[in-house]
């Protein structure tokens, strides 16, 4: 392992974040002043343009424009609401319940629409109001769509689960998708328990219980919605078709849900939707395309090896080598993306957890749940950013109620961590792990 090729790529890639260059053109330049300082043999330009056309030319990523563009027509189309009405049911009713409310329907939507961005605008533009009418401070409801959005991103479907798949060379992106119900599941659990505190401690008001009739029609009315985990997920397990395939029928699905049932997105729509789509699908590639350069270069140096080695020589004991690991990932979600995060430090630090034991898929959703939490976090957390836009809230103001929230979704981290059956035990259960 080089040093100097490690001190060029390291600075030169904090030089230009701090000059607020994009993280894609960062990682994209830093890696290409690599190679031409210090790996001399390689021809810098053609090997980074290689690596970038090679690492975006997967079959398995073709589900990160359908999944995305499904989740456009739903954020569009009218779900939200509906899944909104049916969290209500379920627990508007308890104190605090709108906080709940908000919880609930953030995991619904972020399990449909795969997307933390799209759950936190969606679901925060129709909560915060009803929120801030009810005598909810601006900031609690901001801060509990904020953090409760991030769910979506662990409950399947998942882009980032499928970036993750590619990363780690090859983990299966079904036993991925189903490693992810139950660790969502706790964290909004965790965020549930903790709201719940506060709302009974600030005496925050307590919903209407809704009639039965009532209810029973606002479940019949988001059925259509949730029926789409059924058709995505089912498909996978049962071999009808690959995650790729299951995004083109979620695409089918949709629109027929929102332009023939619903009937709020019209044709006219869909350039528009295609147009952010299209915008949203090309940063991805761009950053998986620049990050893959990046992880050859690493690769070409034996980094990954340096890195398990030095964390070796410190200490052999699993439960304190995951906590090192959980800290880096921790300080790097606050200051980098998710997806570069995810495509960057899994091929450094998977072989060391694989060493220790550690199956791929359940490292896949400790690293997906960690980094989730920076996505909440100043300076660079998007979602932080969407949240507090939608809610027409400054940062500073909505710091203070995210600290117990952290603290709930680190404690579901923890969990996680240390208890790999919560990861593993669906998808062991449908034969998906390999043995």
């Amino acid at each position: 392992m080089a040093y100097s090729e490690i001190a060029v790529l390291a600075l030169s890639f904090i030089f230009l974040l701090s000059l607020g260059v994009p993280i894609a053109y960062s990682i994209g330049i830093s890696t290409t002043i690599t190679m031409l300082m210090t790996i001399s043999p390689i021809p810098a330009f053609t090997t980074m343009a290689q690596q970038t056309a090679t690492g975006i030319d997967s079959f398995a990523l073709l589900a990160i424009p359908f999944f995305v563009f499904a989740g456009q027509v739903m954020n569009r189309g009218g779900i939200a609401s509906r899944l909104i009405d049916f969290a209500k049911v379920l627990v508007g009713m308890l104190p605090g319940g709108l906080a709940y409310v908000n919880i609930v329907a953030s995991m619904l939507f972020g399990a449909i629409s795969g997307s933390a961005a799209a759950a936190a605008s969606a679901i925060g533009g129709v909560m915060g109001p009803r929120m801030e009418k009810e005598g909810y401070p601006k900031n609690f409801s901001a801060a509990v769509n904020i953090t409760s959005a991030t769910t979506g991103l662990v409950i399947p479907p998942s882009n980032i689960l499928i970036v993750y798949s590619l990363a780690s060379g090859g983990a299966s992106i079904a036993a991925l998708f189903l490693a992810g119900y139950v660790p969502g599941f706790l964290v909004g659990l965790m965020l549930i328990l903790v709201s719940g505190y506060f709302a009974v401690k600030n005496k925050y008001p307590t919903g209407e219980r809704v009639k039965l009739k009532e209810a029973f029609m606002k479940f019949l009315d988001a059925i259509p919605s949730m029926f789409l985990l059924f058709i995505v997920i089912g498909g996978i397990i049962a071999g009808v078709f690959t995650a790729t395939e299951a995004s083109a029928v979620a695409i089918l699905y949709t629109l027929i849900l929102a332009m023939a049932v619903y009937r709020e997105v019209k044709v006219k729509d869909l350039p528009g939707l295609l147009l952010d789509t299209a915008m949203t699908t090309s940063i991805i590639m761009i950053l998986i395309g620049a990050s893959i350069g990046m992880s050859w270069v690493m690769s070409y140096e034996n980094i990954p090896q340096g890195v398990t080695a030095a964390l070796m020589s410190l200490t052999d004991n699993k439960i304190l080598l995951l906590i090192i690991i959980n800290l880096i990932l921790l300080f790097v979600g606050v200051f980098m993306d998710i997806t570069p995060a995810v495509l960057i430090f899994t091929p450094i630090f998977l072989p060391v957890v694989t060493g220790l034991g550690m199956d791929p898929v359940h490292f896949g959703i400790v690293m997906v749940v960690n980094l989730c939490i920076g996505l909440c976090t100043p300076p660079v957390g998007s979602v932080l950013f969407i949240g507090c836009s939608v809610a027409n809230i400054s940062i500073h103001k909505v710091i203070k109620p995210l600290l117990p929230l952290y603290a709930a979704m680190i404690l579901a981290l923890i969990l996680i961590t240390y208890f790999p059956e919560l990861s593993l035990w669906l998808p062991d259960q449908f034969g998906l792990l390999s043995k």
